[in-house]
């Protein structure tokens, strides 16, 4: 995923209102948090909502991405960013939110690495914290044959990407084409995205697993929904 696109992601998303997204984000916190203080964003790409977020709280970032990695390393450099896939990772310290956002949980693929995953991210939530995860879209949402093309048009960047959604099981199959135009040449490469599609009854199983009490938002940030969970044994009351 993102091998050679990664350089681009940014250019690739630029129509995506970190600014907004970030608010939103906070005030799904306020919500249900009364004072937090530290926050784990895991998947957490170029590191545009870590750019935001470290004005309120005090952020880390993970993500199995290193081109990514670099590219955040030059936009928030005073903050720590580890390399490790979100299925497995271990940082040894707990953190009073754990976000996973624009539904990078998709990226784990199978049901059982969704599990694993969540049992992962809520192992670094600390005692009264908050698990919050942005999904992808629920099976029976996919559209599936859908034909999507998009279009950068910057000065000296031009980039036409264009996939078909499939279905191959519960994975949703992208194979995106990608050519892009830059002063110096016209390349063109295709990569292979495949994204898990995740049912509310899963995650109301996995939060269940981990024993953790779940919030359901159906618009979510960016209309794709969102899950906050908090501990059961450590909750307290609900804030807002």
């Amino acid at each position: 995923m993102y091998e050679r696109s990664a350089h681009f992601y940014d250019a690739l998303y630029e129509f995506k209102d970190y600014g907004a997204g970030a608010e939103k984000l906070r005030a799904y916190i306020r919500q249900f948090h009364a004072n937090p203080r530290t926050l784990l964003e895991v998947g957490c790409g170029t590191g545009k909502y870590l750019e935001q977020l470290c004005q309120d709280y005090e952020v880390e970032g993970l993500d199995i991405n290193q081109t990514m990695l670099e590219i955040a390393r030059e936009r928030v450099p005073d903050v720590p960013l580890h390399l490790a896939s979100m299925v497995d990772f271990e940082l040894g310290k707990r953190f009073d939110v754990v976000a996973c956002l624009f539904s990078s949980i998709g990226y784990v693929r199978t049901l059982e690495n969704f599990h694993r995953t969540v049992d992962t991210l809520a192992r670094h939530v600390a005692p009264g914290g908050l698990l919050i995860i942005e999904p992808f879209f629920e099976p029976e949402q996919y559209w599936v044959d859908h034909l999507a093309v998009n279009v950068v048009d910057q000065p000296n960047l031009k980039i036409v990407w264009m996939y078909v959604q499939k279905l191959v099981d519960r994975i949703a199959r992208l194979d995106i084409h990608y050519m892009v135009g830059t002063p110096d040449r016209i390349e063109y490469f295709t990569e292979r995205h495949d994204i898990g599609l995740f049912a509310r009854t899963d995650f109301e199983e996995s939060f269940n697993r981990v024993g953790f009490k779940l919030y359901y938002d159906p618009v979510g940030i960016f209309k794709r929904g969102i899950y906050v969970g908090t501990s059961k044994r450590h909750a307290g009351r609900r804030v807002g």
